[in-house]
């Protein structure tokens, strides 16, 4: 059975940084797009970021550009989320998801695996 399993949310102050964490297992993965959707209350679930299998190819929303920073280390394998430079606007519960391609895909339907979500709140 595939799983993912996020950790490294948690509350901090504007401007601060916090480093988001996907954990995968029961399946190779090493093969597939990985991405970072997150999703605020009142809110549809939207696209942050997205690597390709290699790790050579990334893409990332207009609004986190600049302050987040995706990677993947496929000999773990795991999936990462560097976010600096936070935002009041950037609270949500962050998700990660595997693919069934190899390249990045801003649309939630491009994925077919999910973990639970991590919360992260940023205080103004």
């Amino acid at each position: 059975q595939v799983q993912l399993v996020e950790s490294g949310g948690g509350s901090v102050q504007a401007g601060g940084s916090l480093r988001l964490s996907c954990a995968a297992s029961g399946r190779t993965l090493s093969s597939y797009a990985m991405g970072w959707f997150r999703q605020a209350p009142g809110k549809e679930r939207e696209f942050v970021a997205a690597i390709d299998w290699s790790g050579d190819i990334t893409d990332y929303s207009d609004a986190v550009k600049g302050r987040f920073t995706i990677s993947r280390d496929n000999a773990k394998p795991t999936a990462y989320l560097q976010m600096n430079n936070l935002k009041p606007d950037d609270t949500a519960v962050y998700y990660c998801a595997a693919s069934v391609y190899r390249h990045p895909a801003v649309s939630p339907s491009m994925y077919n695996t999910w973990g639970q979500g991590t919360q992260v709140t940023v205080s103004s």
